[in-house]
């Protein structure tokens, strides 16, 4: 899952949101030296990229794209994802979409603190962009997935998997749709519970 998603999943706890949106950056043990409710943003990250990348829905997209894009196949599926969420907004949230991206963007500024400095640099671009916003449109897609197509090390072809979502546009939002509900009960019920321990 991508941002969009990772900040949706955090259900406007802010301190879970400041340490779903960092996760990325904070290694290992290394989100021990966080407050205890950032460290559950960490821990809550780190369960929805696991029950993601062991879910069947999410593993059969990642198939069908890996013939095209080898292991970045996971890296597409979580942008498609964040499309669809976007897309579908209101049957997730009353709280627009704009609203909820300018909220959470002033959050984390709020917060520079407690960001890495990657995850901040990481910010700004993502700010000047809007993408959280403008991942519900094609040309958003294509931005995400043509800026991670420059920085990867390796010729990942990603700029092109706007086309796979494309010609297999209905399958792919129909298994994110039925994936969704299965990860929004499964996330809600692992947050009650590292918040009672």
């Amino acid at each position: 899952m991508n941002y969009l998603s990772h900040l949706y999943l955090s259900f406007d706890d802010e301190s879970i949101a400041i340490g779903n949106f960092i996760a990325d950056f904070v290694k290992g043990k290394k989100y021990l030296d966080y407050p205890t409710s950032i460290q559950h943003g960490i821990l809550i990250h780190r369960e929805i990229d696991h029950y993601a990348d062991n879910h069947p829905i999410f593993l059969d997209g990642k198939r069908r794209l890996a013939r095209d894009y080898r292991h970045y196949a996971g890296v597409i599926m979580d942008v498609y994802y964040d499309h669809f969420l976007a897309k579908h907004w209101s049957n997730y949230s009353t709280e627009d979409l704009k609203e909820f991206c300018q909220r959470h963007y002033q959050l984390l500024n709020e917060n520079q603190a407690l960001l890495p400095e990657r995850s901040s640099y990481l910010l700004n671009y993502m700010q000047a962009g809007d993408w959280l916003y403008n991942y519900q449109f094609m040309e958003g897609i294509q931005f995400a997935l043509s800026g991670m197509a420059r920085r990867t090390k390796f010729e990942s072809g990603m700029e092109k998997a706007v086309k796979n979502l494309t010609d297999d546009y209905e399958r792919f939002e129909k298994e994110f749709q039925e994936f969704f509900e299965e990860i929004l009960s499964h996330i809600h019920n692992f947050t009650d519970q590292i918040k009672s321990k």
